[in-house]
């Protein structure tokens, strides 16, 4: 049985580019492997084109790199041939032609320059940047090219693909009124937000869960979906793949461990943040992980006094994150799903919880930073915290905690060394919507939504603190 195609909010990325810049450029949606880019891409090709030719580089019908290669500087002859080969018929102006998985084929990817400029079709690329990178070497990178980030699904497409419309709404409504949920909705909410950690946000799983319900099965998906992962690294010709294989392999103890920052010395005795700097980069550009780099000045501008030194790395998918876990032997399989589910699984979850505050943090659209800091005159206690985030003149930082107790040193404290910066301290928990000695307190369900809340009505600086308390 074929995926489930699910409502995806890049969707409306590609409606606005097919209106505005269709004719200047092409849209480069770069992802993972199976997080859906060409389930998307034909979805969106059938819905909004009067016809179109895909073109799958990792698996081209016969014929097709030799008509690329033999009539490389004749596009017309070029894609008289292709409509051939493909049984399509294009219609100038009114259809689209896909390059999927393009890094395959990078020649095809460097003819789109003059295929735009001709103006005949509008095109759009996949590729997954696992090889993308190294195949770029002898061609020219089109100029004309526009990227978009695919992810996994977030928890609101989570709930769209349950058939859920009106979850969000309610998040929301409770966020702008500052209004909790209450003893009943809140626990439900709670729940669901579980189930979608447990699950994941990639396709092929949500697929299956949506289907049967038999979480054996999805994990059997999500555990082909890290083998297949693992494979692509140990392939990589430049990168170092066997180094990212091992950072990789090593992200469930690096989040279990006090400070949750990558340690070279735990993957290799004798080795240091540089022989490694490689295979993070590379692992945060195929977008199969997600880079937290040390913002060592928390400021608008932390790009400029950011390092990878010591930096956290988190899984592109907490399902992902889950699966790799119980393979490792961090957690035990007979810990049951609905233990999980219901907050008492007895293992840290503060992994788990800081892995989704950073997906979701990353579909929406923000980069990641942490802070350390010590307190003047105090070298001996090192200060952190978690995720740190620019907002126009301000800095939004947010800490995240698994203590069950409702201290917050480290926001304090941060709210005292940055003083004025500080005026709107969150607690991102498990628990509903509260506001409690000048703290505000959101449920984990809403960590997609703080960025554009911050943004909007609450631009001041933001202390968050993700806490994983029952």
């Amino acid at each position: 049985m074929s995926d489930i195609i699910f409502r995806r909010k890049i969707y409306e990325k590609l409606l606005y580019w097919k209106e505005h810049d269709s004719h200047d450029s092409v849209l480069m949606i770069e992802g993972p492997r199976r997080v859906g880019k060409s389930t998307l891409v034909e979805e969106f090709a059938r819905k909004e084109y009067s016809s179109y030719l895909l073109i799958d580089f990792s698996r081209p019908k016969k014929g097709t790199i030799e008509s690329f290669e033999r009539y490389y500087d004749d596009s017309d002859k070029l894609f008289t041939y292709l409509q051939n080969i493909y049984g399509v018929t294009l219609q100038k102006g009114k259809s689209l032609v896909v390059f999927d998985e393009v890094q395959r084929y990078p020649k095809a990817r460097q003819l789109i320059k003059y295929l735009v400029l001709e103006d005949d079709y509008d095109f759009i690329e996949t590729g997954s940047l696992i090889s993308i990178r190294e195949n770029v070497e002898d061609i020219q990178i089109p100029s004309e090219e526009e990227s978009v980030g695919m992810y996994p699904l977030d928890f609101e497409e989570f709930l769209w693909a349950l058939g859920d419309e009106s979850t969000m709404d309610l998040i929301r409504g409770s966020l702008r009124s500052m209004a909790p949920l209450g003893q009943i909705m809140h626990p439900i909410i709670m729940e669901k937000f579980r189930t979608y950690m447990l699950v994941g946000g990639m396709p092929q799983a949500v697929s299956e869960y949506v289907r049967t319900k038999d979480m054996a099965k999805v994990e059997k998906i999500k555990g082909n979906i890290l083998k297949l992962y693992r494979e692509d690294m140990v392939k990589i010709k430049k990168g170092n793949g066997v180094q990212a294989a091992a950072i990789f392999e090593h992200i469930p103890g690096f989040l279990s461990s006090h400070r949750k920052i990558v340690s070279p010395g735990a993957i290799k005795a004798g080795t240091d943040a540089s022989d490694y700097v490689t295979s993070l980069y590379w692992l945060k550009e195929s977008r199969i992980c997600n880079l937290c780099l040390n913002s060592t000045d928390p400021n608008p501008a932390m790009n400029l006094n950011a390092t990878i030194g010591g930096c956290k790395c988190y899984m592109c998918d907490t399902g992902l994150l889950l699966t790799a876990a119980f393979d490792s032997g961090n957690l035990r399989r007979d810990e049951t799903y609905q233990a999980f589910l219901k907050g008492r699984l007895s293992m840290n979850e503060g992994m788990l919880f800081e892995n989704v505050a950073a997906q979701e943090l990353v579909a929406a659209g923000s980069d990641l930073f942490f802070h350390e800091f010590y307190l003047k005159g105090d070298e001996k206690h090192l200060y952190e915290v978690d995720f740190v985030m620019a907002n126009g003149k301000y800095t939004v930082p947010i800490d995240v905690k698994s203590s069950v107790s409702r201290k917050h040193r480290s926001l304090d404290l941060f709210g005292e060394k940055y003083g004025k910066k500080v005026r709107m301290p969150l607690i991102v928990h498990t628990k509903d919507v509260m506001v409690e000695d000048g703290i505000t307190y959101l449920p984990i369900y809403m960590m997609s939504l703080i960025p554009e809340w911050i943004a909007g009505e609450h631009s001041d600086t933001a202390v968050i603190t993700v806490s994983v308390s029952s």
